[in-house]
Formats: structure tokens, C-alpha cells, sequence
């Protein structure tokens, strides 16, 4: 493959056609294939737009003229990524991701293991490279990929991503904290008082001030009318709000808040974002991870409109080691996960799980994955014979021996079914991968922390703010009455100096600052109207 990078003129079409122009065909001599073999490239062989995975694999011989795709209107349908330790998973969500951004579609990428970024630089030409290309007939060539790096409330290298409480919502909330019904409904009671009285949010300082006001004496009555909030109810939420905070959730919780929308941008020359988030330094805390990963699709379910089938996804999720997203889950928020899943891909999202056996996706998000790429497996022990057998089933059935064929792949070979053009399953192809053209590895630490700090939304992000919100407002309650408190904030005086409106720098910086958005919100809550909240509990909000 040639390097693509479109003209800015021809945007992310241009990019889909230069990158239809470098790849080779389907099939370059599909007489010479034997007879099973031609069978199972035809499935394969797509007209419009695809990603380019490999070359089949049949007999132990690689069939170059024989390459396995998945057709680019078809990566909104979910996928999975599975293997062993060592298979060559992480390239091959690199290599996939590549060809997305190639043809304009924005990616992201969750990296627990630290070592994705290298995305963004040209990979490096060696003997193994350059065997691997000749052997599928890939014109190989070093690309870096453009991207933007964040990490959660700022643990690691990368731009802080934060949410506050209130976007949050109580119905998410409840599901993380674990809380029974009758909890949630309190929470939710709790959300909606906040909500009347103006009293933001931000952080989880400010939601054990509001839930510690309503049980005191000043404002236990406060509620009585649409329920009340008991003693022990509110015991058990501030109990879990502490426990959630050991495990490094207040980092997250505050402003500015992370705009998703930032994830569905494209490069200046067309090309589709890479954004990847760095987990390494949280990935011994998976309820974190798993919490920010709930509210960034249900923030995007919310936020999208619907499209249906597109031409191109709107943007693919990829979450490596995507067992830990499924580890010590609540039975609410798996219920809450399949449930977007499923309704988010008719929003243009994409989302591949990255793992390393079947059995680590629940049976109800598994169904709904018809991409599968699945490297090899081990079979030492009877609970690994036992997940072989169970992988095997969850395939269509196929012209090879999959139990023995899985044991027998090599690092860079996968046994791939996809969704074809028109929906019906591909079949079963054992594949030998491309290899990625970015560099296959991280980057050096100085040159990631420059890519941060240089990145637009740098600015935006980097410095926390802790504004005045509901924990100062109650900490202040001897000073002013309940009524003067909740008062709208009061207009300026005619004396007052008037803004420079006439300065189209300073105006662009202040609506363009990371907190805007949110004074603008909690200005709307002062003046009483009530955050609307979506199926999910997350806030309604217009985006920038």
C-alpha cells in the first residue's frame, strides 16, 4: 500500500478512492485457486469500498491472489478481535484502524497496555515487514496516522478527559455504584433537587454535600413531598460514593468536561482521528475503566442522530483487553452495555472488542458482533479445550477443522468471518494478516508528551477547574438563607464596564474555553429549569 494522504480538496472521498487505488483485488487469478479455496475467496470479493485484511490461508499454503476483507459499510455491525497472548491482536485492531482512518472514518482506541500510540509514526521497514508484504501481496509503504491522545482525568500521558456528575446522571450512576432499585429512584430524587435548586453537580464533593444537606435537620423536609430520602438510603449511597472514590473516580469527576464529539473529527487532509485513550496507568482499576467507557457511548447514543445504514461508519470503537470492561460487572450495567450496543450502531458507531477468548464478551453482546477476526488459542488445559470447543461453535460452519486449525495458527494469521455487503455472513477464511504500516509499538514518552501539549484541545482540557457548584454553595448556607442562595445570579449594572465584543479573539476564546459550556448550564439550572435526561440518565446538552 502507498502512503494515503488525500489532497484537503477531496476530503475523506478522496481518501477511500486513493486507498481503493493501492490496494490490490479481491482475486488477480481466481482460476488458478483450488475449487474450495475459490469457493470461499467469492465471498470475499466486494465491489465497493473495503478494508483490506490479508491473503487466504488453505492447505498451509498463502493464496495472495485470494485476499479477505470486510466491506467498509459493514464495520458499523460490531466485531470482535480474539487470540491468545502474543497472537497479534493489538496489530491487527492497528491495521484495521489504519485503513479506517485511510478512508475518513475517525477511530478510537482504548490502549490498556500502553503501546497503540505508535500509531501515529511511520512504522519501521525490516526483513520480517517486508517478507509479510511480499507473502499477501501488500505494497507496503511507512504511514504515521493522525492523532490525539488522552487519558482519563489526566492519569498518563495525554489530554485529561473528564465528566461532570451531573452529565453523568443518576440512572448511570446507580448502575456503577451498584445501588438496588429503591437507591436509584433516591438518587435519581437527589439528581432532580439539584437540579431545581441550580445546585451544579461538577464533582463527587458536590454530590455527598447535596445527599449530606437532605438528611440534615436544615433539609430533610426539603423532599417530603415526592418521597423523602431515608437516613439508611442516603448511608448506603454516601458509602458507596466512598468506596467509588478509592478506586480513583474523583480524578474523573470535574471540569472541564470532555465534548465526545471531539472523537468524530477528521485531519485537515481527509483522513479520519485516531484518538487514543491511555489505560496503562488505571489498568489495575477496571471499574474506572468500565464507568468512562458507559458514559462515553451512552454520551454518544444521546448525542447523535440517526442514520440508519451508511456508506461509511460515523466512527469505530476499539476496546483492547476488553475483558477487564466486563470483570466484576453489575448485572444493571452489562443490561446497559448490550442495550447500547445494540441501538448504537444505527447512530453510524462502530465497536470492536479486543480480547482473548469468545467467552470473555457475554453471550448477549457476542451475538451482536458479525465481524470476527480470531487469532490462535491455546488448548494446555481441559478450561482451555472447553473455551476452543465453545469459540468453535459460536463460527458458521466451514470447510476447515477449526479446533485443530485454531491451535495450529502462527502470530499474524486469524481465522475471519465477516458481514458481506449484504449482510450474510462470509465465509470462514484462515487469513495471513497484513502487517501495519505505523510503527508497531509505542513512541518515545518526550514525543507523545509534545503531540499532547501541542494538540488544540490541549488549552482547552489541561487545567482543572474547581468553580463554585453545590458544595460551596451549601458550605456557605450560614451566610445566606435557602431563597437568597438559589436566587438568579443578578443582571450587570449599567455602570459596569461593557464587554469587548468587538474582539473577535477574546470572544472565540471564551466560547471556545473548557468550561463555557458547563457556566452556561449551570447558569439555565439557576434561573429553575431542570436538566433533561436521556433513557440512559446522562444530561442533555446542546454541543459546540
Amino acid at each position: 500500500m502507498s502512503e494515503r494522504k488525500p489532497s484537503p480538496e477531496g476530503g475523506p472521498r478522496a481518501a477511500a478512492a486513493t486507498a481503493d487505488r493501492s490496494m490490490p483485488q479481491a482475486q488477480s487469478g481466481p482460476a488458478a485457486l483450488p475449487q474450495q479455496a475459490l469457493e470461499i475467496a467469492s465471498g470475499y470479493a466486494f465491489t465497493g469500498p473495503a478494508l483490506d485484511l490479508g491473503a487466504l490461508l488453505w492447505d498451509g499454503v498463502c493464496l495472495p491472489d485470494a485476499q479477505v476483507r470486510i466491506p467498509l459499510p459493514m464495520l458499523n455491525r460490531h466485531g470482535l478481535v480474539a487470540g491468545a497472548t502474543g497472537t497479534g491482536k493489538t496489530k491487527t485492531l492497528q491495521l484495521i484502524a489504519e485503513q479506517l482512518s485511510a478512508q475518513g472514518v475517525p477511530v478510537f482506541l482504548a490502549d490498556i497496555k500502553g503501546d497503540v500510540s505508535g500509531i501515529s509514526a511511520p512504522g519501521a521497514r525490516n526483513e520480517k515487514v517486508q517478507a509479510r508484504a511480499a507473502e499477501v501481496h501488500q505494497r507496503w509503504q511507512p504511514a504515521g496516522f493522525p492523532a490525539e491522545f488522552y487519558a482519563l482525568g489526566g492519569i498518563g500521558h495525554g489530554i485529561p478527559v473528564r465528566a461532570t456528575v451531573t452529565s453523568f446522571g443518576p440512572l448511570l450512576l446507580s448502575k456503577v455504584l451498584q445501588l438496588n432499585r429503591t437507591q436509584e429512584q433516591s438518587l435519581g430524587l437527589i439528581f432532580h433537587y439539584a437540579d431545581q435548586k441550580g445546585l451544579e453537580l461538577v464533582d463527587l464533593k458536590d454530590l455527598r454535600a447535596v445527599v449530606a444537606f437532605l438528611t440534615s435537620e436544615e433539609g430533610k423536609g426539603e423532599l417530603k413531598g415526592i418521597g423523602g430520602l431515608s437516613t439508611a438510603t442516603a448511608g448506603v449511597i454516601l458509602r458507596s460514593l466512598t468506596a467509588f472514590e478509592a478506586e480513583g473516580m474523583a480524578d474523573f469527576f470535574g471540569e472541564p468536561e470532555f465534548d465526545t464529539a471531539e472523537l468524530l473529527r477528521t485531519a485537515e487532509d481527509g483522513r479520519g482521528l485516531v484518538s487514543v485513550l491511555e489505560l496503562a496507568a488505571v489498568q489495575d482499576r477496571p471499574r474506572l475503566f468500565s464507568t468512562f467507557l458507559m458514559w462515553l457511548l451512552a454520551d454518544l447514543f444521546h448525542d447523535l442522530p440517526e442514520v440508519g445504514d451508511v456508506d461509511r461508519p460515523r466512527l469505530v470503537f476499539f476496546f483492547d483487553e476488553a475483558h477487564l470492561l466486563f470483570d466484576g460487572a453489575s448485572k444493571a450495567f452489562l443490561d446497559s452495555l448490550t442495550r447500547t450496543v445494540r441501538l448504537i450502531r444505527s447512530k453510524g458507531i462502530g465497536v470492536f472488542f479486543v480480547t482473548q477468548t469468545a467467552k470473555d464478551v457475554p453471550a448477549d453482546v457476542l451475538a451482536q458482533l458479525g465481524n470476527r477476526v480470531q487469532h490462535a488459542l491455546r488448548a494446555f488445559t481441559p478450561d482451555d479445550q472447553k473455551a476452543l470447543r465453545a469459540t468453535v461453535k459460536t463460527f458458521p460452519d466451514s470447510a476447515y477443522d477449526l479446533e485443530e486449525l485454531l491451535t495450529g495458527l502462527g502470530t499474524g494469521e486469524a481465522v475471519v468471518t465477516v458481514l458481506s455487503e449484504k449482510g450474510a455472513p462470509t465465509p470462514v477464511a484462515a487469513t495471513r494478516l497484513r502487517a501495519p504500516e505505523s510503527l508497531m509499538g509505542p513512541v518515545d514518552a518526550g514525543v507523545l508528551d509534545a503531540a499532547v501539549r501541542s494538540s488544540s484541545l490541549y488549552g482547552r482540557y489541561a487545567q482543572a477547574v474547581d468553580r463554585e457548584s453545590a458544595y460551596e454553595k451549601l458550605d456557605a448556607r450560614g451566610a445566606k438563607g435557602p431563597d437568597e442562595m438559589n436566587a438568579p445570579p443578578s443582571t450587570p449594572s449599567p455602570t459596569s464596564p461593557p464587554a469587548r465584543a468587538d474582539d473577535p479573539s477574546l470572544v472565540e476564546e471564551i466560547a471556545g474555553s473548557g468550561v463555557f459550556k458547563s457556566l452556561a448550564r449551570s447558569l439555565g439550572t439557576q434561573l429553575g429549569r431542570e436538566i433533561s435526561r436521556s433513557l440512559f440518565g446522562t444530561a442533555r446538552r446542546r454541543r459546540r
